[in-house]
């Protein structure tokens, strides 16, 4: 049997992850290690689902989507907006983290299955989870645990509080993070509710999938020094709190609760957001730091009469006078084209960028030259254009080398190649419920 993919001659090769993750700062931790050569093994259940890690719902009424029917603008990333017979296979948020990738099943909550994750972890390098701390807890997944299956291995932990706290087993997403962490309270306008003015962007997702890729390379590299493995706790939120480093010092050096400050400048730039441009729903960011930019900005823009008013004659007092600078700027936005006021600023450099959507990204001359984007055919969800890898080595190439896996893919490597297992064992595992393509009946929606 073959190996599913081909991971010779990139950095990772030979490094082998087994990951128990789900939703989205897990599985983007392992894509990154995945995408440079590691292969990473997913571990599922057809028993049960992760929430939201394979779509909102696995049970859809055949032929309807519930979300597009309910008008959601988004029906949650499905091809044309269907769910299909096997939806978990065909979610664009599923799909696109977790390419490059091996998904194999197998039931934890039974001993056979314990056994069975005992043995491919004696196999591999690294073990991933990104679960509250009670769920490994009640599986008996420990890194002593793992350390009797193979002494040297790297375990990596992402709960979203940490491994001890009043907060150890809480429950939340990335936005929830956000909120708690107070960066929902700094992100929003000025003059509107932070219940209408902020949306949730789970960045902090990304944050501890990033952080989390990080601490494996750092733990590997650790290990091929010395030979100790090492368990990592990496307590989400602790990892997203220096990226607020400076609101948090504000505070502790100045006793000032920073707040919302919509698309402006903490440090005095003015003019400095985003200005409704010529066309349905168009905008541009602009920022002018500072007098000799402020200069360059009135060059742009022909030095109308307004751009020689003392209120604007000086940074403090441009900064002071925000509210009347935006509306003179938007006059002069509003009659062109987002692209085109980036062209006339970037001229004269000035900091200015069109605020795209989606269409505009995948119709940019420059991120199409810059190859980025990818088509990739999955066996279900169709051919469609993907993000494709983060960065790019000049001396190692690299893609997108295989579609997302689909559910319980590649179980015949795992366990036949991997493992070992005959084939009446194989067998005897698909009657017992640990090996499947499909979720049992009983789970859902």
């Amino acid at each position: 049997m073959s190996i599913p993919i081909s991971n010779a001659g990139l950095p990772l090769e030979g490094i082998r992850a087994v990951c128990v993750t789900g939703i989205w700062a897990g599985p983007y931790a392992n894509q990154l290690l995945a995408d440079w050569g590691c292969e990473v093994i997913q571990v599922e259940s057809i028993q049960r689902r992760q929430l939201h890690t394979r779509g909102y719902f696995l049970r859809h009424p055949k032929g309807k989507n519930v979300m597009k029917e309910a008008g959601a603008p988004w029906p949650w990333g499905y091809p044309d907006g269907e769910p299909g017979e096997r939806p978990w296979n065909r979610g664009s948020e599923f799909n696109t983290i977790n390419r490059n990738k091996l998904g194999m099943t197998v039931d934890l909550t039974k001993p056979k299955g314990m056994e069975i994750l005992h043995r491919l972890v004696a196999l591999s390098d690294l073990f991933m989870e990104n679960n509250t701390p009670s769920t490994m807890d009640k599986l008996g997944i420990t890194y002593e645990w793992l350390k009797e299956a193979k002494p040297d291995i790297i375990m990596i932990r992402m709960p979203a509080f940490g491994l001890s706290g009043p907060y150890r087993n809480f429950k939340t997403f990335g936005s929830g993070l956000e909120a708690t962490i107070g960066f929902t309270h700094l992100r929003g306008y000025t003059d509107l509710d932070k219940s209408v003015s902020s949306t949730a962007v789970a960045h902090c997702d990304a944050t501890a999938g990033t952080n989390a890729a990080l601490a494996a390379l750092m733990a590997l590299h650790y290990r091929r020094r010395t030979g100790k493995g090492q368990l990592i706790e990496l307590a989400q939120i602790e990892g997203f709190i220096p990226q607020l480093g400076e609101a948090i010092m504000d505070y502790t050096m100045n006793g000032r609760d920073q707040d919302s400050l919509g698309n402006r400048d903490l440090h005095g730039a003015a003019p400095c957001g985003n200005y409704r441009c010529k066309g349905k729903d168009r905008w541009v960011s602009i920022t002018v730091r500072g007098d000799r930019e402020w200069d360059a900005f009135c060059r742009a823009l022909g030095y109308p009469e307004w751009t020689k008013d003392e209120k604007f004659a000086t940074a403090p007092s441009r900064y002071k006078n925000q509210d009347e600078l935006d509306r003179h700027v938007e006059d002069w936005t509003r009659k062109h084209d987002h692209y085109a006021v980036m062209f006339m600023l970037q001229k004269e450099e000035v900091a200015a960028a069109p605020l795209t959507d989606t269409a505009d990204i995948y119709a940019d001359p420059h991120v199409r030259e810059s190859g980025v984007l990818q088509e990739v055919t999955h066996p279900e969800a169709g051919t469609h254009t993907y993000a494709g890898i983060g960065w790019t080595q000049k001396k190692t190439p690299n893609s997108i080398r295989r579609y997302a896996y689909c559910l319980g893919e590649d179980n015949e490597y795992v366990y036949k190649e991997l493992l070992k297992i005959s084939d009446e064992e194989y067998a005897e595992l698909e009657r017992e419920g640990h090996i499947g393509k499909d979720f049992a009946p009983h789970v859902g929606p």
